[in-house]
């Protein structure tokens, strides 16, 4: 997969979907100010390049009917982390796993479930997966926000004195 190049209008469209993914090509395009084509064509070429890598509804589990929301931190050499993902989604019950850098508690993993007796039945899968379980935390209340950073970026500063060449071309004329 080759890097792909993200310029203000990508980081726009990457902006608006983080607010509202259910927006239609015309919507983004007129808060974006460019056709419906374009982002249609940046948001392809964003999904092929990785950059998007899926559209996924924010679920409140305990309105689903599913009360018990909880993260297990846990331990799985870092040699293991990569090939251990796929099994550990497998499990019914987790939603999310998060890989981290660093050597003790590096996997977290977040499960749903109806019940407390449910919940030891994952933990005991994940055990026998050949997690060590650290600690396991009931989760509340998920708070997601946009990131702001995806908004295009200003203007360099004009009174900033920078001499490294971003290969832009401004009309000194």
């Amino acid at each position: 997969m080759d890097d792909v190049q993200i310029d203000d209008v990508d980081r726009s469209i990457l902006h608006q979907l983080q607010l509202n993914a259910r927006q239609t090509d015309t919507e983004i395009a007129e808060k974006v100010d460019v056709t419906s084509t374009t982002v249609r064509n940046r948001l392809d070429k964003l999904e092929d390049g990785g950059v998007i890598r899926g559209y996924h509804p924010e679920i409140n589990y305990e309105q689903a009917g599913y009360p018990l929301h909880v993260m297990f931190v846990c331990t799985v050499n870092p040699n293991k982390l990569e090939t251990m993902a796929e099994q550990i989604l497998d499990v019914r019950g987790v939603v999310t796993t998060r890989d981290l850098l660093g050597g003790e508690r590096n996997v977290h993993i977040e499960v749903v479930a109806d019940t407390v007796r449910e919940i030891e039945e994952i933990r005991n899968e994940l055990a026998d997966l050949g997690l060590t379980i650290n600690s396991s935390e009931i989760i509340s209340e998920t708070q997601v926000q946009s990131w702001d950073h995806f908004y295009p970026r200003p203007a360099p500063d004009a009174r900033q004195d920078d001499d490294t060449d971003d290969g832009s071309v401004t009309d000194q004329g």
